[in-house]
């Protein structure tokens, strides 16, 4: 009796990861409409060139992923001469490391919100971030906002001031369209 146990387990083993193998992700891609601003006494502003992919499947939120990847050259802060501060080997270095990425681990539902766990890099430096997001639309077009606290200096952007502050909020947008 026992050899039937363990044989039905392991063919109900086998069909339900099987059919975890076929369920539909849908790969999303970010449009152009995105919004990706930072805030903080001084300086404020945003970045305008960012690609990325949603993979989400709300019913398997463990196949779901996030990869973003945010050009450091697109920074705009309203005054361009900080704009190419920011791009210089002391902050951003953009020369070395032309872009922010951003790539998830984990997706949980917790709430009316999805928090996205992943590791961060700037600067040559990754760092894992936890950024909550809550999710508008359905179908063809989804939509994640929310915002996250992130310390440059973990990243080692700048040197520490009484001007420019450690922690900068940075809000986002992400409209992506289903491909």
């Amino acid at each position: 009796m026992k050899k039937y146990s363990v044989i039905i387990a392991y063919f109900s083993l086998l069909i339900l990861t099987t059919s975890l193998a076929f369920m539909s992700i849908d790969r999303f891609e970010i449009t152009d409409a995105f919004s990706l601003t930072f805030k903080s006494a001084d300086p404020s502003g945003s970045f305008k060139k960012m690609e990325g992919t949603i993979e989400f499947n709300e019913q398997s939120l463990e196949t779901s992923k996030f990869n973003f990847s945010i050009a450091i050259s697109s920074i705009k802060t309203g005054n361009g001469m900080r704009d190419k501060k920011a791009q210089t080997e002391e902050w951003f270095d953009a020369k070395k490391y032309p872009n922010i990425k951003f790539v998830s681990k984990t997706v949980e539902k917790e709430g009316d919100l999805y928090k996205i766990t992943g590791d961060l890099t700037l600067k040559g430096t990754t760092k894992v971030y936890v950024v909550k997001a809550k999710k508008s639309g359905s179908g063809n077009a989804i939509t994640f906002t929310g915002s996250i606290n992130v310390n440059r200096m973990d990243f080692n952007i700048g040197k520490k001031s009484d001007v420019v502050p450690d922690i900068m909020k940075v809000s986002f947008d992400l409209p992506a369209v289903k491909k």
